[in-house]
């Protein structure tokens, strides 16, 4: 049977160039070695061998980790990095660990559902059982990886759908606060004016967190009383990065209450040092997390996300959020 056996690509110091050395199978089924030097990256080296192997292998003999690394040569430069990590993080903490060394034209339903026991056993760090939403999230990343086996490598079948459904897709509870509760939390992270106004803004102009994060003193026009949305802000790998929002309807200009307006200007003429361009919240994510459990702590008011902040912001326009299109439609901007 004609297959892969290992995919690796090496350093080499004297020239400074990458190459690749691996064995494979040919079509009379015999072992051959294959060695290919001179590339510039290890990248380069990769893919290469990546597109010889597809062009001699007949079918897909390889594990499932090996095909891994050619699913990532495939996807990888498709997706944004955040989202790309997001799968990466998922696929090397609840997959990989269950499947990295089977064959992947071996793995049946059954190991599926065996996997789906082991998942759904898994704890968080705080002793929680993992949420049906977040189950189905990984079912989705393995299904997502057996898909491309079928369309792009003549796997015949993907087992995950025949294992059948895991988790579920919505949440049972849309968290939110009443304008009561959000007043009676916002008095309590007064001390901090990255909280409050970051805050603020999220409640009030209902924009996710990463927009917030993302934006300069140049994207508040208080001429006009508009944020201009045009960015999202992500800490990955200890790195800043700065992407487009979410989706394309993400790039929005957002009105700003008169009484926002005069408050973002006194904070705006506080912020000593700053350029035009440079963020106006200098935090992360984790701080605005520990900001709401803080201030809704002391406010004697339910714990929700910050992400629900979203939620609270429509649901204080409309007043509801059963039947309402205009909620989703919102949220998925």
């Amino acid at each position: 049977m004609k297959g892969v056996i290992k995919m690796t690509a090496y350093k080499d110091e004297v020239r400074g160039t990458w190459y690749v050395s691996f064995h494979y199978y040919d079509w009379t089924g015999k072992n051959k070695r294959k060695m290919k030097r001179g590339f510039k990256t290890r990248k380069e080296a990769l893919e290469w061998e990546h597109n010889f192997k597809v062009k001699e292998a007949d079918g897909i003999d390889m594990t499932f980790g090996e095909f891994f690394e050619l699913y990532t040569l495939d996807m990888k430069p498709k997706l944004k990095l955040n989202a790309w990590k997001t799968k990466e993080a998922i696929v090397n903490g609840k997959i990989l660990p269950y499947f990295k060394d089977k064959k992947i034209q071996e793995i049946r339903a059954a190991d599926i559902i065996k996997w789906q026991n082991k998942i759904s056993a898994m704890k968080t760090p705080s002793g929680k059982p993992l949420k049906p939403t977040y189950l189905k999230t990984i079912q989705a990343e393995l299904s997502a990886i057996f898909n491309h086996a079928v369309r792009f490598y003549s796997l015949k079948e993907n087992p995950v759908l025949r294992a059948g459904a895991f988790g579920k897709g919505k949440a049972d509870e849309m968290l939110f606060w009443t304008q009561e509760e959000y007043l009676k939390f916002i008095k309590q992270v007064r001390d901090k004016p990255i909280s409050y106004y970051g805050f603020q803004i999220l409640y009030w102009c209902g924009l996710r967190v990463g927009e917030l994060l993302a934006l300069t003193a140049k994207d508040i026009d208080v001429g006009n009383k508009v944020i201009h949305v045009t960015k999202s802000f992500q800490r990955i790998d200890g790195k800043d990065v700065i992407t487009e929002p979410k989706t394309q309807k993400g790039i929005r200009d957002v009105v700003i209450p008169d009484f926002l307006v005069d408050e973002l200007k006194t904070y705006l003429s506080r912020l000593y040092g700053f350029y035009e361009t440079d963020r106006i919240f200098p935090v992360v994510r984790s701080y605005y997390n520990k900001e709401i459990e803080r201030g809704a702590k002391k406010a004697g008011v339910k714990k929700i996300r910050v992400h629900d902040l979203r939620h609270s912001h429509v649901y204080r326009s409309k007043g509801h959020f059963e039947g309402s299109v205009l909620f989703f439609f919102i949220l998925s901007l």
